[in-house]
């Protein structure tokens, strides 16, 4: 019997410690913003974000050169906006526009040997009631059994979009330990809803990987991989202060071409912005835990904000 027992916890170890070690070149998942995930009742402004992702990593034996992973992502996603309260039915209380966006997304992100990632993506998709937002914020109440919405009649009006999005991030520095890096991180946004640029520092500690091989870059996918993970699974703690220029946000000034919105305001230019979180990911699963505190962006009485996000992204073949 006891030789029952120890060949199956064996066989369970190998089963497991085999499962962690396999590469897998697929991954999907969702993520989730909310200011609900901070615990403590909040329910203004970027009030709610889902997105659904799927990534590919193609075969980097066909990779030149010194780039060493290229994946390939598909993803949509739907942003909520909202004043201070969801409950709003005089627009004059309004210290921001209740404002939705909707989109579809393809981008591809090279990763190179010397740990310097671009992602560039395309994004097209709508503000306004053709968001959907409205009925969603109405959906999650109800379900829930939070207060009444009201006041999505003033909402940002319909508007096609196009976005695209650029980033960039160069590793800075690693202790000789593995254990600790920064990176500089950068950003720019040109379209019909976002316009502006960012540049920020990640800080990252703990059981970290190589950027290419990382799950804080969604990079733990992976096809005949060049270069072995430092570790089969990351579990970190990161920040990230970040700088931001903002020449144009549509879900708070309406549209770039007409001017048929009934409540906006102009942005302030700079806002500065904090972001830490915890990090754990395996050969199959990552589960992410983060909070972002933005500073004022609306020329309004509108107040700083802060939300959280939750992550799960499961890796196959």
């Amino acid at each position: 019997m006891y030789n029952k027992v120890l060949l199956a916890i064996l066989s369970l170890f190998t089963t497991y410690f085999g499962a962690i070690s396999q590469e897998y070149n697929n991954e999907s998942g969702v993520v989730s913003d909310n200011d609900a995930y901070l615990w403590y009742g909040q329910d203004r402004y970027y009030t709610n974000g889902l997105f659904i992702y799927y990534r590919r990593a193609i075969d980097q034996r066909k990779l030149n050169g010194n780039l060493e992973k290229l994946t390939y992502e598909l993803s949509i996603g739907q942003k909520m906006y909202t004043p201070l309260s969801g409950y709003g039915p005089d627009p004059r209380t309004h210290d921001r526009p209740f404002a939705g966006y909707l989109y579809g997304k393809a981008q591809v992100n090279l990763f190179y040997q010397k740990e310097q990632v671009w992602k560039v993506g395309l994004a097209l998709g709508t503000s306004g009631p053709n968001s959907l937002a409205s009925g969603t914020q109405n959906l999650i109440h109800t379900t829930v059994g939070l207060y009444e919405t009201s006041g999505w009649d003033y909402q940002i009006q319909n508007e096609a979009a196009a976005n695209l999005d650029i980033q960039y991030t160069a590793l800075l520095g690693r202790n000789s330990a593995k254990s600790v890096d920064f990176s500089l991180e950068s950003y720019t946004q040109l379209g019909t809803v976002f316009n502006g640029a960012g540049l920020g520092l990640l800080f990252r500690t703990g059981h970290i990987n190589q950027l290419f091989n990382s799950s804080y870059h969604n990079a733990a996918i992976s096809q005949n991989s060049k270069t072995k993970k430092l570790h089969e699974r990351e579990l970190y703690f990161y920040a990230r202060p970040q700088f931001n220029y903002i020449a144009y946000d549509a879900t708070i000034q309406g549209s770039l071409f007409t001017n048929n919105s009934p409540v906006t305001f102009s942005v302030r230019p700079f806002v500065f912005e904090q972001k830490i979180g915890v990090n754990y990911s395996t050969a199959r699963f990552t589960l992410d835990y983060s909070l972002t505190f933005r500073g004022r962006e609306i020329k309004s009485n509108a107040r700083p904000h802060q939300y959280g996000s939750i992550a799960i992204f499961y890796r196959f073949n």
